[in-house]
Order: C-alpha cells, then sequence, then structure tokens
C-alpha cells in the first residue's frame, strides 16, 4: 500500500477510541494485496491506522465535521494553520481556554474561517482535560481546562508532514453517514470501521464526541453494511469491545474474528484505563 513510510506523518489529535495501542495487532491481520487498491476508513477519528499505512489512494469519513474541517485544513491551508496556532500557544491560559472553548456558542463562530476553526479545536484537543473530544447534545465542545505544564499546542513538523502525505496522494475528505462513506467501494478494496464501541459497562460508554449517538441498532445497520462489502468481495476489518452483544452479532464471521488485548488511556477515570479484550472481525483470512 506505500512506498516508503514518513514517520513524521502520524495523528495530530488525541482522540479518545484512538488506535494507536491497537497498531501492531491490527498489522498483523491484513489482508494481502491493498497496495493496488482503495482504503476506506468510515469512523476516521484521530487516523492512527490511514497515518501507519499512509496509502496512496483513501476515502476516509467522520460524522465530525469539526474533525473532519481539520484534516481538509491542513491539506489545503497548513500554514495559515500554524500561524493561528501560534497565537493559541503564545496566548494560552485557563481564560484563554475558556474564551476559545465558549465560540462555538456565539453568532460570531460562523464568521470563523475553516482555519480558526481547525486551529481552535486542534488548541482545546491539546489543552483540554485529558485529551477528551466531547460536545454536549448542541454539539458544543464541553471539557475543561486541563493545566498541563507544557501542552503541545503546535507540532509543526508533524502538521507539515501530514499535509505532505495528503498532498502527494489522492485522500478524499468526507463527512457523511457510514455507509454512504463506503458505497463506492469496490471488489478488492479494504475498509477498516472503528465505530463508537458497544459499551462494557453503562459507564464505559464515549458516544459523547459527536452529537449522533451509536446505539445497538447503529451496530446492526453498520453489520448489514459489513455484510454487503462482503458479498461485494472487500476485504473488511471491523474493531470493537468483546461484548456478548457484538460476538453474537458478528457470528457469522466467527471463524476469522480475533480477539486482542488493548490499552485505553483516555478515560476521566484513572482506574478504568487499562488493558481490555477488543475484537478484530475480518471478513477474509489475514495474511500470515
Amino acid at each position: 500500500m506505500t512506498v516508503q513510510k514518513n514517520p513524521l506523518v502520524k495523528p495530530f489529535l488525541k482522540w479518545a477510541g484512538g488506535k494507536r495501542q491497537l497498531l501492531p495487532e491490527i498489522l498483523k491481520y491484513l489482508p494481502k494485496n491493498i497496495g493496488k487498491t482503495t482504503y476506506f476508513e468510515p469512523f476516521l477519528g484521530g487516523g492512527a491506522l490511514l497515518f501507519e499505512l499512509q496509502p496512496k489512494q483513501a476515502i476516509v469519513n467522520d460524522s465530525n465535521r469539526e474533525l473532519i474541517n481539520c484534516y481538509q485544513v491542513i491539506k489545503d491551508d497548513v500554514e495559515e494553520l500554524i500561524e493561528i496556532l501560534k497565537l493559541h500557544k503564545a496566548r494560552n491560559s485557563k481564560e484563554y481556554y475558556d474564551d476559545l472553548r465558549e465560540m462555538d456558542r456565539l453568532k460570531q463562530y460562523n464568521k470563523f474561517s475553516k482555519a480558526e476553526k481547525a486551529a481552535r479545536i486542534i488548541y482545546l484537543n491539546k489543552t483540554c482535560y485529558n485529551g477528551l473530544f466531547r460536545v454536549n447534545s448542541k454539539g458544543q465542545f464541553n471539557v475543561p481546562f486541563g493545566s498541563y505544564k507544557n501542552p503541545n499546542i503546535l507540532d509543526e513538523a508533524v502538521l507539515r508532514g501530514v499535509n505532505n502525505y495528503f498532498n502527494q496522494n489522492t485522500v478524499t475528505f468526507l463527512n457523511r453517514d457510514f455507509a454512504e462513506a463506503v458505497k463506492d467501494a469496490k471488489k478488492g478494496d479494504f475498509i477498516y470501521f472503528d465505530p463508537p464501541y458497544d459499551p462494557v459497562s453503562n459507564t464505559a460508554s464515549f458516544t459523547g464526541y459527536d452529537v449522533n449517538g451509536f446505539n445497538q441498532n447503529e451496530q446492526k445497520r453498520l453489520k448489514q453494511v459489513v455484510d454487503e462489502l462482503t458479498e461485494k468481495g472487500c476485504n473488511v476489518m471491523l474493531s470493537n469491545s468483546s461484548t456478548s452483544f457484538i460476538l453474537d452479532l458478528y457470528k457469522d464471521y466467527k471463524e476469522t474474528i480475533k480477539t486482542v488485548s488493548a490499552t485505553r488511556s483516555i478515560n476521566s477515570n484513572a482506574l478504568k484505563r487499562g488493558k481490555i479484550n477488543e475484537v478484530l472481525v475480518l471478513n477474509y483470512v489475514p495474511k500470515h
């Protein structure tokens, strides 16, 4: 899928459910011959697998409009983004954070440029408590200030590395429903689904990064999409929590379900960070 990977191409946001810890397991179970096909990722989030694989052709999607705007701005206007982040970095304080956080509640937010909106999200993400991206029911960012001594607000090398990757390859960004995002997938294409996980407990759910809650009906709708892609001859990998609901939902694929252990670092309760079992559902026999 790649010729040569740039180590500076890596996630520029902390993201709940981010896949950095799970990458070694995911890489073990990739399908054969994915280099000549299109890579699809309908729940992009922090983009850890996209940046690890650095495919030449990719169609990536997220239902979070603010997040997709960040990716698009890094592709189209990275120097403007860097200049605005320099200002945020110089002004960083709890008062400044609180003022910027409240902006999406005000009419003047509509006048923000795309680069200003992206810089706001990146700044809030780097300085908010525990790196949580969470919005309330109105879609407004509502995480408190994190009081970090030296937050990494601006990483110019990573932003420019990501910009180079986006512009030297064919990467398309979408802000649609996940089913819509994969409708053009063809036989042999690789689709990685990383949906909001089925909660292991009533309090474990992190559906707060988007106003569109992802419940068990949505998980069932996703399973139908996986089945349709399987019939087309696409290679599908899906990660989720190892709950009885998910294992039963994907029982048709039980011969190629892999149980993996992942470390969760983004959780407001420190006791709940740590290793949990997850599943990788495959619709193919992996390459090794």
